[in-house]
């Protein structure tokens, strides 16, 4: 399926892996660079976990979350772990005033209790025993004062972890993986050393760049009808990354508003240059102009397979979404006249409008071929009519991409399953597979995973052991969108082991567009 996950998720159950640890062994002496948090040195080496069998262990169990939150209890005064037994005294926040999304204390007990911090860890580092993918990585921290700091590194799960709760970032930031650890940067003799090796090829979809066209909401708002244009989009674009580029390991997340973003982590995404990801952007890029531009559509003929296909996957959604739902041309059609190429035609169409004001978006698409086929135009060239009427379908639902994410290696972008500090929304994994369902208005909240921890009880039937053995996600609505990131993660580290993608870490598997 064009639009589904990595097939190997489903076959994850057959994966074995020898176990390790998430951290490297500190070998003595912590680093404390440019006033950041002392941390292990980056070429300390791993030691592996024993285990009586290691043909028996599953890569699955590799993902038992057994991190212990002690060394940062939870700030409810007189609430244990599990404030939702029955036993747990009433939590300070029930029935309170709902809490500003980037409150300090909000976000503490989110990334302390609910934030999957060691499936990120195996997702950036692509194994489980550390690599450099993960202690080379840059991360950035934008503070509660604005203060955004670059070039944040860590060598496992757990001193990131760790380091957010000390700060308590209203976001992070995920960039690339360096030649070596950026906190080192200026200790190295030589500058041009340090440079972007590798980063996931990126896509940010955000609906600001409809307003020319969405007629429900505008600038930072969103609604059902128009997330619709986000889930064309992802349609398109995804299609495309594995079906002309051969990519299979593509996540879609939420951006926690008005938007989307893609992560291509396949090994040969990862590893592309600056030239590469500009030519897959290009490649994407059909809008061109902005909101005043007239005709953003030019399209070559014959149309190149990956806009036919696209016409096919939009067609339906212009119908519905855009003319039944939008009626972007109810007040107004001159925008669409501007776009059609035989004037006698199109002065037919306007003196027609003109005399049914507020005539509906679908009767104007329909009043094209019918008096086309009137014979209003003696000249009109049928031919050119309907590669016009193919563009128009394409300005009003083709992906609106801001192409400078895709093209630098370098760039930063938001880390899945971050608080948007401005809805409160977790920035959740959208599954593909079940793509027209998604609501962006009703994804978890940091303020109502509190409100259902608390409201969570064990059924009366159920195990005592096993209750109490559950994560706290596990008890709220992020469960699906933790456990769809980790079905993603595992069939990534699957492919990763495979032989053939361990020669791509030393040879560079070239791309032809």
């Amino acid at each position: 399926m064009p639009h589904s996950v990595s097939p190997d998720a489903d076959s994850q159950n057959n994966v074995t892996e020898e176990t390790m640890t998430d951290a490297p062994v500190q070998n003595g002496e912590d680093q404390a660079t440019d006033g950041d948090i002392a941390m292990a040195e980056t070429n300390a080496v791993p030691v592996a976990t024993k285990v009586e069998d290691t043909k028996d262990v599953k890569l699955e169990e590799l993902f038992a979350d057994v991190d212990s939150d002690e060394e940062f209890p939870s700030s409810r005064p007189g609430v244990d772990k599990f404030s939702s037994s029955p036993a747990a005294a009433a939590s300070p926040f029930e029935g309170a005033v709902a809490m500003k999304s980037s409150d300090p204390e909000l976000l503490r007990i989110f990334y302390q209790r609910f934030f999957p911090w060691r499936y990120l860890f195996q997702w950036l580092n692509h194994s489980p025993t550390p690599t450099n993918d993960f202690a080379h990585r840059e991360f950035a921290f934008t503070l509660q004062s604005d203060v955004y700091l670059r070039y944040q590194a860590f060598t496992s799960s757990d001193l990131l972890r760790k380091d957010v709760l000390r700060q308590l970032p209203t976001r992070f930031e995920i960039g690339p993986v360096y030649t070596t650890n950026p906190r080192e940067r200026k200790t190295l003799r030589n500058s041009s050393a340090f440079k972007p090796l590798a980063k996931e090829l990126c896509f940010d979809i955000d609906l600001t760049d409809y307003d020319d066209i969405r007629t429900c909401c505008d600038k930072a708002n969103i609604c059902n009808r128009c997330w619709q244009f986000i889930t064309m989009a992802i349609k398109v674009v995804d299609v495309a990354l594995r079906e002309d580029f051969g990519f299979r390991h593509i996540m879609w997340v939420y951006s926690g508003r008005r938007g989307a973003h893609a992560w291509v982590c396949d090994k040969k995404a990862r590893t592309m240059d600056d030239q590469k990801r500009r030519a897959i952007a290009g490649y994407l890029e059909v809008i061109r102009g902005g909101a005043l531009s007239g005709k953003k559509v030019n399209a070559r003929r014959p149309l190149h397979p990956h806009l036919s296909r696209s016409l096919e996957i939009l067609a339906p959604h212009f119908q519905t979404d855009v003319l039944e739902s939008q009626d972007p041309w109810s007040s107004s059609a001159d925008h669409l006249l501007s776009l059609l190429p035989d004037k006698a035609l199109n002065e037919g169409l306007r003196k027609k409008w003109d005399s049914s004001p507020g005539r509906a978006s679908t009767s104007k698409w329909a009043d094209i071929d019918a008096l086309a086929k009137s014979g209003a135009s003696k000249n009109l060239d049928t031919k050119a009519l309907l590669e016009a009427k193919q563009d128009v379908v394409l300005e009003y639902t083709y992906p609106r991409l801001d192409i400078e994410v895709s093209k630098k290696l370098n760039h930063l972008l938001k880390s899945p399953f971050v608080v948007h500090p401005g809805t409160g929304r977790v920035c959740v994994p959208i599954d593909t597979r079940a793509l027209d369902a998604f609501d962006p208005l009703g994804v978890p909240t940091a303020q109502g995973l509190l409100e259902e921890i608390d409201a969570w009880r064990p059924a009366e039937d159920g195990d005592e052991k096993e209750a109490k053995a559950l994560q706290d996600w596990e008890k709220t609505s992020l469960r699906p969108y933790v456990e769809f990131f980790r079905s993603f993660v595992l069939a990534l580290m699957k492919d990763e082991r495979d032989p053939k993608v361990k020669r791509e870490r030393d040879e560079s598997e070239a791309l032809e567009f």
